[in-house]
C-alpha cells in the first residue's frame, strides 16, 4: 500500500502568476508584472488591449480556485493530511501575505508547487527570488520562519504527459475527416530570449537552449510518439513559440506560431493542431495569442487548424501532482521512493544547483543550493 505520509511537510503552497480580475486591475497588474522595466503607462494600456477583450479578467486566478480545490479533494480522498495554500507573483492573494498567513498558521515545513513545469529564469527561478522576498518580510516582521522547498519540474510526468496526449487525440478527432491524417503537430510554448533560454537548468547543461528547449522537445517527442501509436500515423511536428514580449532587437525563440503557420500552409499541410504544451491550464496567453490570434492567422490563409486541451484540473494531472508531494516528502525522510517520469530526460533535481538559470542580477533565491533560505 503507498504510503500517504507528507511528513516532513506542514502545508503545500500553490504559486502562480496571478492575473487582473477586471478592467480597473489590468494595468496595476502590469505594472506589477514590468516593474523596474520603466515601462509608460501609455504603453501598458496599448498591452493590455488583449485583456479588454475578455472584460479585463483574466482566466488564470479562476483556474487556480479550480486546481486548489482539485487538489484539496484529493489529497482528503487519498488520506493525504496536508492543507494547500495559494498565492501570487504579480496579483491578490499575493505570496507575501499568503506566506505570512501559513506561518501565522503554524505552518513550519512549506513544500511549494508553482505552475510552471519546466526550467528557466520566468519559470522556475523567479519564483524562488519571490520566496525569498517573501521570507525576508516575514523575517523582518519578526515571525518564525519555516523552510519552504519546492517540487521537481514535471514536464515528463506521466500525470502531466497523458492528458496532453489524449487531448491531441480529441482535437484529431475535431478535423475533417479529408485532412485528419495529414494534419501537423504545432507545440507551442512561451517564447522568452535566447539567451534566457541557454541558460536554463543547471550550468553543466547550458547552451543551445539550454533546459527549456531540451525539456520541450522531449515532451513533444513523447506526445508525437503517442499519438503515432494510437492512430497508426506518423506525423511532422515542430517545436513553436508565441507571446515574444520585450525589445524588438533582443533575439527571442523563434519560429513564432503565426508565422510556422504561413510557413506549414505554403508548404501544402493541410491542416494543424496546435499543443500547448507549455501551459498548464488556458491562461490568456492561450487564449488570446492561440485562440484569437493564431486562429485568425489560420482563417485568414484558409488552414483547418485546432487546439488541443491543457492539463488544467484533469484527475490525472492533480493525482500526479500529489504523486510528486509524497514523492519528495518521502526523500526528505530518506528514503528512495520512485520518481516517476516518461521521456530521455529523467526525473529532475529536487534541489535546484547554484548556476541553475541564473538572473542578470544576482539576487538570493530560496530552495536551492546555497540559499540564505534553504
Amino acid at each position: 500500500m503507498p504510503d500517504e505520509r507528507p511528513h516532513p511537510y506542514d502545508a503545500l503552497l500553490l504559486l502562480s502568476f496571478g492575473g487582473p480580475e477586471g478592467p480597473k486591475d489590468v494595468v496595476p497588474f502590469l505594472e506589477n508584472v514590468t516593474r523596474g522595466r520603466g515601462i509608460p503607462r501609455e504603453r501598458l494600456e496599448e498591452v493590455g488591449q488583449h485583456y479588454f477583450l475578455f472584460d479585463g479578467v483574466s482566466p488564470i486566478n479562476a483556474q487556480n480556485r479550480e486546481l486548489l480545490a482539485a487538489l484539496r479533494d484529493d489529497f482528503a480522498d487519498h488520506g493525504v493530511d496536508l492543507p494547500v495554500y495559494w498565492g501570487n507573483r504579480n496579483w491578490g492573494p499575493y505570496l507575501t501575505d499568503t506566506l505570512r498567513e501559513m506561518v501565522q498558521d503554524g505552518r513550519r515545513r512549506i513544500l511549494t508547487l508553482v505552475t510552471s513545469a519546466y526550467a528557466s529564469y520566468s519559470g522556475c527561478r523567479q519564483y524562488r527570488e519571490n520566496l525569498a522576498d517573501a521570507l525576508a518580510t516575514v523575517e523582518a516582521e519578526g515571525l518564525p520562519l519555516p523552510r519552504v522547498d519546492k517540487l521537481r519540474h514535471y514536464f515528463n510526468h506521466p500525470g502531466f504527459v497523458e492528458p496532453m496526449t489524449e487531448g491531441v487525440l480529441t482535437a484529431l478527432a475535431q478535423l475533417p475527416e479529408a485532412v485528419r491524417d495529414g494534419a501537423r503537430l504545432a507545440f507551442t510554448t512561451h517564447s522568452i530570449p535566447t539567451a534566457s533560454a541557454d541558460t536554463s537548468g543547471p550550468a553543466e547543461g547550458h547552451g543551445d537552449g539550454g533546459a527549456y528547449v531540451a525539456e520541450h522537445l522531449d515532451v513533444a517527442r513523447l506526445i508525437a510518439d503517442a499519438v503515432r501509436e494510437s492512430t497508426g500515423t506518423d506525423r511532422p511536428w515542430e517545436l513553436v513559440y508565441q507571446s515574444r514580449s520585450g525589445a524588438p532587437h533582443i533575439p527571442w525563440l523563434e519560429p513564432d506560431i503565426c508565422d510556422h503557420l504561413e510557413a506549414v500552409h505554403a508548404d501544402g499541410a493541410p491542416a494543424v493542431v496546435m499543443v500547448p504544451i507549455g501551459f498548464v491550464s488556458d491562461h490568456m496567453e492561450v487564449l488570446y495569442d492561440l485562440d484569437t490570434e493564431a486562429l485568425a492567422k489560420a482563417r485568414e490563409l484558409g488552414l483547418p487548424v485546432v487546439r488541443s486541451a491543457t492539463v488544467g484540473t484533469d484527475p490525472r494531472f492533480v493525482a500526479g501532482l500529489r504523486e510528486l508531494v509524497l514523492e519528495r516528502a518521502a526523500t526528505e525522510r530518506g528514503e528512495v521512493p520512485q520518481r516517476c517520469a516518461l521521456g530521455a530526460l529523467g526525473p529532475s533535481h529536487d534541489v535546484c544547483p547554484a548556476g541553475c538559470c541564473p538572473a542578470r542580477a544576482p539576487r538570493p533565491a530560496a530552495a536551492g543550493t546555497g540559499s540564505p533560505y534553504r
